[in-house]
This record gives C-alpha cells, sequence and structure tokens, in this order.
C-alpha cells in the first residue's frame, strides 16, 4: 500500500492536468501513470476516480459530481498553493471538453502567471474521438471537427450554426455529449440540420464506453441516427459525403483515388502531378474560375456553383494570382 506523502515545508505545488484516455488502463500513457504516482492528491469526477482505482490506493482522493468542475479546479488550487501534487484527471485528454480550460480560468481568476510558484503541467491523452474511431476503423482520415451538444454552458444558437456550418462544409463530425436523461431533444436538432445538407444513407458509428466494460458500438445512418440508444457515455460519428461502412469497417477516404489510379497500381491519373497540388487545388481552381467569369458566368453565379460567399468569389477573381507550373513544392499527399 502506497502510503501518502507530507509535502516539505515551503514546498512548492504542482497541479499536473492528466488525461487519463478511454478509461482503460492500457491506453493511458506512461506520463500520465507516473503523474498519477507522483501525486499527493488525486481529484476527479466520481466516474474517473474509479477508472483509475487501482493508481490511487493510500492518496488524498476528493471526488466531485459532474457539474463541479470549477469546484475541481478551486480544490486542486488550494492543495497546490499548500505544497501538494495534484492530478486533476479527466477523461480523454484534459484539453478536449477536459478541465485543462476551467482550471486555467480559475487561476488567472486567482493571480496566477507561469512564473509563480505553483507549477502546471498538461499531460495529454487520447480524446473519445481518437478512441471512438479506433474502434470503428478511420473514420477521421480527412477533415473533421467535434462539436458538444450540451447546452448547459452554450447558447443553443450557438451550437446549431456550428452544427449547420460543419455540416455544409462536409466535416466528419464527432459529436460530444449528445443525450443526457434530460437532454434529449438535442440530438434530434443536430440531426435534423445535418440532413439539410447530407444524404440519409450518410454513415454514423455510436460508440459507448470505448475501452470500458460496457463498450457497444452500433453503425447506423443519418436518417436513423436519433432513433438509437445513445448516451452521454456516448460518441457520434457523422461521416462526410465520401465515407463509408465496408465489413464493419467505418472509412472516410484520404483523397488519393482524386489524384492516383488505384485499380492500375495507383498511377498517377492525366493532368495529374505526385508531389504537387490538385489540378482542381487552389491554383488550378482559380484558373478554372476565371475561364468561367470569361464565359460570362458573373460572381453570384459563380458563388451558388462553387457553394462559396460572393464576396469571397470577387476578391480571388481581383488578387493577382499567378500559377507557375515550374514551382517546385514540397512532396505531400
Amino acid at each position: 500500500m502506497n502510503e501518502q506523502r507530507e509535502p516539505s515545508a515551503g514546498s512548492a505545488g504542482k497541479i499536473m492536468l492528466v488525461g487519463i484516455g478511454p478509461g482503460s488502463v492500457d491506453h493511458m500513457t506512461q506520463r500520465a501513470r507516473a503523474a498519477i504516482a507522483e501525486a499527493d492528491v488525486v481529484i476527479g469526477y466520481v466516474t474517473y476516480i474509479k477508472l483509475v482505482a487501482d493508481l490511487i490506493e493510500g492518496k488524498e482522493i476528493i471526488r466531485k459530481s459532474m457539474t463541479e468542475e470549477l469546484d475541481r479546479a478551486v480544490s486542486a488550487l488550494e492543495a497546490a498553493r499548500a505544497g501538494k501534487k495534484v492530478a486533476l484527471i479527466s477523461s480523454g485528454d484534459a484539453g478536449v471538453y477536459g478541465m485543462a480550460g476551467p482550471t486555467y480560468e480559475v487561476l488567472f481568476q486567482a493571480g496566477w502567471t507561469p512564473d509563480d510558484a505553483v507549477q502546471v503541467e498538461i499531460v495529454p491523452g487520447a480524446s473519445a474521438l481518437n478512441s471512438c474511431a479506433a474502434l470503428v476503423g478511420a473514420p477521421l482520415t480527412h477533415d473533421f471537427c467535434a462539436i458538444s451538444l450540451s447546452d448547459l454552458l452554450t447558447p443553443w444558437p450557438t451550437i446549431a450554426r456550428r452544427l449547420d456550418a460543419v455540416a455544409m462544409a462536409d466535416f466528419v463530425v464527432a459529436l460530444y455529449n449528445p443525450k443526457s436523461g434530460r437532454r434529449t431533444r438535442q440530438i434530434v436538432e443536430a440531426q435534423r440540420l445535418f440532413l439539410r445538407h447530407r444524404r440519409p444513407d450518410t454513415p454514423v458509428a455510436i460508440v459507448k464506453s470505448a475501452y470500458r466494460r460496457r463498450e457497444n458500438i452500433v453503425f447506423t445512418t443519418l436518417d436513423a441516427m436519433a432513433d438509437a440508444d445513445i448516451g452521454m457515455l456516448s460518441t457520434v460519428l457523422i461521416g462526410n459525403s465520401n465515407t463509408f461502412i465496408r465489413h464493419g469497417v467505418m472509412v472516410t477516404p484520404r483523397g488519393y483515388a482524386n489524384k492516383y489510379d488505384m485499380e492500375d497500381g495507383g498511377s498517377t491519373r492525366e493532368g495529374e502531378r505526385a508531389g504537387r497540388s490538385l489540378s482542381t487545388g487552389l491554383l488550378g481552381w482559380l484558373d478554372m474560375l476565371r475561364d468561367e467569369h470569361a464565359a460570362g458566368a458573373d460572381v453570384e453565379a459563380l458563388a451558388a456553383r462553387h457553394r462559396l460567399p460572393a464576396d469571397y468569389i470577387r476578391a480571388t477573381l481581383d488578387e493577382p494570382w499567378e500559377n507557375d507550373a515550374n514551382a517546385t513544392e514540397e512532396c505531400e499527399t
């Protein structure tokens, strides 16, 4: 049994904001385990404390409820001011809907600066979107974003605007906090907003309790998403227009088929060059835009055709771009 250490007189404390990953010890970083081991005090939501129960024997434990994030941060600062090393734990990553933000807010309110005797370290961990994606395949291989459906701290119009914007922009989206016992309508509204821009058969994966004892994975579609079993322990992954599910694996293509013939050993398609921007990349698209404009398409028509703001189209046409075909580029895919 580990014995609780008493800080030496006058010693400076430390707050370690520890991301413990999805909850499985196997998926916790070595630094996260070490931070918890060296801590005098461990603070966290009761469920997270249970997830690290094997690592905190003999330590001072401060358990808080779901809505007491600021209290957790205040308790961490008080303990650190007393010279103790504190592990303030979050599931996933402490900086992704975790305790890093609230803690810094409390610290700054208390007059803390980076030169303060109390040190702060953020220990990264795998967030829910990483963990859930790994279980279902490769849904995040192209551009993606995360949106929380919790309106406890964020006005719903703000959330709705973000949902509508990313749905239109064809991002793969990870929905955090999609539904709770009292918040049941938000996921339905999210579905309605996405269906304005996405096909009803857009692939969706719902992962509950990733890498924990009651892990459950459901593949469904956008039009059936809201009828699935979704709760606070669920993360909802909504695919983009190219995402597919095959043999129980969800994949979002990176875009190689736009440049390479995948059925012909990966040879470069006509008009494309390895290591160079796509023919419909920025400069190629600009040439296309100028040709369309010269052929008589006005700015508003071009904006509608390319689903971009008219003022952006106008400014792009006015910009004296140069398409130097001989310019060198770094090789990237």
